[in-house]
């Protein structure tokens, strides 16, 4: 039986934030970190599109409006005290036809109420600023950058174990229960014993709790979504990133055309239901992860409220030239032959059980035990102060 103050389930860069957050806070402290995987960072956190995020789409007054402005700054500060490169390239989201214009509008007015400096330029104005992108308007977001989130990670792995903290890897968290003094965790290895825990456990998020004994009133939905690398287009394609004016009735933000760190772009992603909870192939396919999807109530909801969306996304996983159409709105001088496969990734999105999508970062607790139950995008940008958040309420700050 292995003692511990606290136990963290999860190695990506939320939880990893968490651990050295509390590290920090409580130097000496016996913390913990299980990730059931080989490498830290292997999904959501490894498999994103790299964009330190603004804040500019988030519902003012909600968690995700919040810790992503803190977040973002934040992320930077991590960044230059460790030595990680990132840039502030900034964003264009650009209007295609006249239709888009009062959605623009209505974002532009969120992110001023977010307190996100923003400007709207006109159709002139966005190609003079990109040439080879098409626009009858655009927002200019200044604030949005791109970085290495998997070496972000790595790097607050590092810095926790310097002060104390002890990592394992494949070590996989069975179940568990939450008792009078704390918590006793079961994995394939051994058993652990802490007096609180946190589950930061992504695209298990809705099983975990259920393992712990609590009842989440949410299923865990996989998206996957899928990305092209560009090729046979110059450096200077585009000097910022460029993102389609989003559906406000969706939490998807469009396949965009983004920088990388380490030269290049990519354009991506799309949002189709994965038949996996970890499927980052076409192919990948549980039965029982996908007869759980099927199950819930709250997906056919989903489906029923968004049937031409979907039928919309589903086109563009199975035919690149639908994929393609998506990307040429602003950009046109992309051709089939430039669109190379690239690493997909897999959203963990919570439904409810009346096919709302949870729309803001969600937390259960316990007595001993904080459960983060939704915290897709923007989680990398805000993981500092989500992980603020989470050590407040374990030391009972907040």
């Amino acid at each position: 039986m292995k003692l511990v103050d606290t136990v963290i389930i999860g190695g990506g860069i939320v939880g990893l934030a968490t651990a050295l957050d509390l590290m920090h806070r409580q130097p000496g402290t016996k913390v913990l970190l299980l990730e059931k995987e080989n490498h830290l960072a292997q999904h959501q956190t490894g498999r994103n599109s790299g964009v330190i995020h603004a804040g500019v789409y988030y519902a003012p007054g909600s968690l995700k409006a919040r810790f992503c402005r803190e977040g973002a700054a934040a992320t930077r500060a991590f960044c230059l005290e460790n030595g990680i490169p990132f840039q502030d390239c900034g964003k264009l989201i650009v209007a295609t036809d006249e239709a888009e214009l009062p959605r623009m509008e209505a974002l532009f007015d969120r992110a001023r109420a977010n307190g996100i400096a923003i400007e709207k330029l006109t159709g002139a104005e966005a190609r003079a600023r990109e040439p080879a992108i098409a626009a009858v308007a655009a927002l200019w977001s200044p604030a949005t950058g791109i970085v290495d989130y998997a070496a972000v990670a790595a790097a607050m792995a590092k810095r926790f174990a310097e002060a104390g903290g002890e990592i394992l890897l494949g070590e996989e968290v069975l179940d568990g229960r939450e008792a009078a003094s704390g918590v006793t965790l079961r994995t394939k290895k051994q058993a652990i014993t802490a007096g609180k825990a946190v589950f930061c456990a992504g695209l298990h998020a809705d099983r975990m709790a259920c393992r712990m004994g609590l009842s989440p009133d949410f299923r865990i939905i996989p998206f996957r979504g899928e990305y092209f690398r560009i090729l046979n287009q110059p450096a200077d394609l585009v000097q910022t990133l460029i993102y389609p004016v989003p559906d406000p009735e969706r939490p998807f933000l469009g396949v965009h055309l983004t920088r990388k760190m380490g030269g290049g772009f990519t354009v991506g992603p799309n949002a189709v239901l994965a038949a996996k909870r970890e499927g980052y192939a076409k192919t990948d396919i549980s039965v029982g992860d996908l007869a759980e999807s099927l199950a819930w109530p709250g997906f056919w909801r989903m489906l029923g409220n968004n049937l031409r969306p979907a039928i919309s996304e589903l086109s563009g996983s199975l035919s690149r030239a639908a994929y393609l159409k998506k990307v040429q709105r602003y950009c046109g001088q992309i051709s089939p032959g430039d669109l190379d496969p690239y690493r997909a990734g897999v959203r963990a999105q919570a439904v409810r059980r009346n096919g709302q999508l949870v729309d803001d970062f969600l937390f259960m607790e316990s007595a001993h035990m904080l459960h983060v139950c939704n915290a897709p995008s923007p989680a990398a940008t805000a993981a500092v102060p989500i992980a603020a958040h989470i050590v407040d309420r374990l030391l009972g700050a907040a």
